[in-house]
């Protein structure tokens, strides 16, 4: 049995806890449909006070027994279907592991092992060669991602090689089987250390350089040598993080070829995480580039604010992260709503140039977004901002301390000031204020 630590720290699916849809979004869904959004949980059984199920009259039985014998031959259909797709896998795209080795892999996908569950199905830990750890993901052929999403997984992660990309280390379709296997990510996923208590929270500059990981990894794919991708899925439950906390974008079954990198629109059926979508996707129904920058910026802001990016508990204009962050940043209230466990980490500069990155990648029309590219470069120099202050700072406290050390070993009665010169820092060291 993995230890605790192990399982905590998964790669796969964490279940999340999504609650039932507000009121206040019903008519959204209406309009847009929501059979392809991740997080909408199924309905309810009925039950009877003592846990069982409600009875059921004779009429109600024989219309279970038809509709169960038609929801059978439906399941064996889609299975044949998914057969069907599944075997037309190129043989040559990534290694090829029998069903008999990825059950040794996980003890016949034993429940200790379990490391969480997800839309597309269960994730085990797995040994492989001599106890290497992997993670094994077997999907399930009724779950939203079916094998439609399970073929274009394996065909891009086959396709794209990447530092910020998850590796894809193989598959199997045995015996109807959709079971990828990747590398294992020891420190889970950058959601996973935002919101949960038991992970110490991330320092700041190490927040920074797992968003330029991040961003580094959807850069690439946006202008792949081969061809253009569009992830469609971008949050923080797909950021993945490995024992050096480098971020690394997982799960892409929901992704998309672009046919031509200049011209980035596919005309598509709307599909994503509720929170993350870009609204000009949803009123369009033209997915771009620019779909992924939108989600990348309601990221960036989770990560500055620590928290979901819906939230029903709280109130209708803090409800959604990108409204409230937007509203707080216009009326230059930002830093109000951060993270409290960054208090005093941040650089202004550096949060100046952050926020406005952000702010940027989730405006209203595409012509206002930058590309990953320049998402990237804007990174790149908070980053850099961030460093320089910071030297600054150790710079100007280190001078201040030798400052006073010389004061008082001279004339510890006389007046003193200094200035850092270029650095706009004076001190007053007045070591008797009464004077002479």
């Amino acid at each position: 049995m993995p230890p605790p630590e192990q399982i905590d720290a998964a790669i796969g699916n964490a279940a999340e806890d999504d609650g039932p849809i507000d009121p206040r979004f019903q008519h959204w869904l209406q309009n847009y449909g929501n059979n392809s959004l991740a997080g909408l949980n199924p309905p309810i059984l009925s039950m009877e006070p003592n846990g069982k199920p409600g009875r059921r009259n004779s009429k109600g039985a024989a219309q279970a027994t038809t509709g169960g014998a038609v929801g059978g031959f439906a399941i064996l259909l889609f299975a044949c279907i998914g057969t069907f797709i599944i075997c037309r896998l190129p043989p040559n795209l990534c290694h090829h592991f029998t069903f008999e080795k990825i059950k040794a892999a996980t003890s016949n996908f034993d429940e200790t092992y379990l490391l969480g569950k997800g839309g597309f199905g269960n994730v085990y830990l797995g040994k492989i060669d001599g106890g290497i750890n992997v993670a094994i993901k077997r999907g399930n052929l009724l779950s939203q991602q079916g094998p439609h999403e399970f073929q274009t997984e394996v065909k891009t992660l086959s396709m794209f090689r990447h530092l910020h990309l998850v590796s894809l280390i193989g598959y199997c379709e045995e015996n109807n089987e959709m079971i990828l296997v990747y590398d294992y990510m020891a420190c889970g996923t950058l959601q996973e250390h935002l919101y949960n208590t038991r992970k110490s929270p991330l320092p700041w500059k190490q927040r920074l350089e797992i968003c330029i990981g991040a961003a580094r990894g959807l850069h690439y794919l946006h202008t792949g040598p081969k061809q253009a991708i569009i992830h469609r899925d971008v949050k923080t439950a797909n950021i993945r993080l490995d024992d050096k906390l480098v971020a690394k974008i997982s799960d892409f079954g929901l992704s998309k070829a672009s046919l031509d990198i200049d011209d980035t629109r596919v005309s598509t059926a709307v599909k994503g995480t509720f929170g993350y979508l870009d609204p000009e996707y949803f009123r369009r129904r033209q997915l771009t580039q620019k779909s992924d920058v939108y989600s990348f910026g309601v990221v960036l802001f989770e990560v500055l604010c620590a928290r979901h990016a819906v939230n029903i508990q709280l109130p209708d204009e803090q409800v959604s992260l990108r409204d409230w962050a937007l509203s707080c940043q216009k009326k230059g209230v930002l830093s109000e709503i951060i993270d409290p466990h960054l208090q005093g980490e941040i650089t202004p500069e550096c949060f100046r140039k952050f926020a406005k990155t952000a702010e940027r990648c989730v405006a209203e029309y595409s012509f206002e977004k930058p590309s990953m590219g320049d998402v990237l470069s804007n990174l790149e120099v908070a980053l850099r901002l961030q460093e320089s202050s910071s030297d600054n700072s150790r710079r100007a406290e280190a001078i201040w301390s030798l400052a006073n050390t010389q004061v008082d070993s001279t004339n510890p009665s006389t007046d003193s000031t200094m200035s850092i010169a270029g650095q706009g820092i004076v001190f007053s060291g007045i070591t008797h204020a009464e004077g002479r």
